[in-house]
């Protein structure tokens, strides 16, 4: 603003001596008017009508330089005016974005809740257990909304957990890879029972015999057996079986069917007597 102050001074400052000297001019011509031009004079006209013609030419050259700079200007803030709008409407699409996403996935929530047993409760993922020994999630629900330690955890995809710890608002929730996890389930293809284990990344099924009929992709479904988690609710998809020479059982490796990294909202599985078995 100092500059372009600075420049308009300097301009009115010129165009005030041009027209200053325009003036002188005029007068001049105008006393030597009345009387007979000789060669003094007439070099005289001729050098101050130059002078005149060139300042009239270079005042209006820097009318028309300061005419674009003007609209320069003006469109450089018309440029910053439009970035601005253009960044508040892209923060706008990305709210709209994220509600229709968020919509989806409770949509597909509600779903999933009329297929489990009554009473259930969706609860928000709010925070991650900083121990390192531990896989667990914490989330916005507690005792206060009738949340218990043993009520088992799930989405859309599959099973999450089990409630480990409640307080009055929130509650923890042990996740399914972990390795203190141990769920009863089976091949839902030869219905063949298992333990099915985390081992911290993905899960692995214990207790089935060799002679038990186990191939690569069967889906892995919770039994219902212990009454914890309800009958036929994924785990995952077998994706390695090798049957060692030792031993009575195979080694049965599992991709869970739920992502632990993108959990954002679970359905608790209400139970009078979640820990009775």
């Amino acid at each position: 603003m100092r500059k372009r102050s600075k420049r308009t001074k300097q301009i009115k400052g010129f165009l005030l001596f041009g027209l200053l000297l325009t003036l002188i001019l005029i007068l001049i011509v105008s006393v030597v008017g009345r009387q007979e031009f000789n060669a003094p004079h007439k070099f005289a006209l001729e050098v101050l009508g130059s002078a005149q013609q060139g300042i009239s030419r270079v005042s209006a050259s820097l009318s028309e330089v300061w005419q674009k700079y003007s609209e320069l200007l003006r469109v450089r803030e018309e440029n910053l005016r439009l970035r601005e709008e253009l960044q508040k409407y892209k923060a706008i699409n990305n709210e709209y974005r994220e509600a229709v996403a968020t919509n989806v996935r409770l949509a597909k929530l509600l779903a999933m809740k009329e297929t489990l047993p009554a009473p259930t409760l969706t609860a928000e993922i709010i925070g991650m257990d900083p121990s390192q020994w531990f896989k667990t999630v914490i989330i916005d629900r507690g005792s206060s909304d009738g949340v218990q330690a043993g009520m088992p955890a799930t989405t859309v995809d599959g099973v999450v957990g089990q409630v480990v710890n409640a307080s009055p608002h929130f509650a923890k929730i042990l996740l399914a890879n972990d390795p203190n996890s141990a769920i009863d389930a089976l091949i839902q293809r030869t219905r063949v029972q298992g333990i099915v284990k985390g081992n911290g990344a993905a899960y692995y099924m214990d207790y089935v015999l060799k002679n038990s009929d186990v191939q690569k992709g069967d889906t892995i479904v919770t039994s219902g057996i212990g009454g914890v988690f309800p009958k036929g609710i994924p785990l995952g998809t077998v994706s390695h079986v090798e049957k060692t020479r030792r031993g009575m059982f195979q080694k049965i490796e599992i991709e869970p069917s739920t992502d632990f990294s993108e959990l954002e909202y679970i359905i608790i599985v209400m139970k009078k007597d979640p820990l009775a078995k």
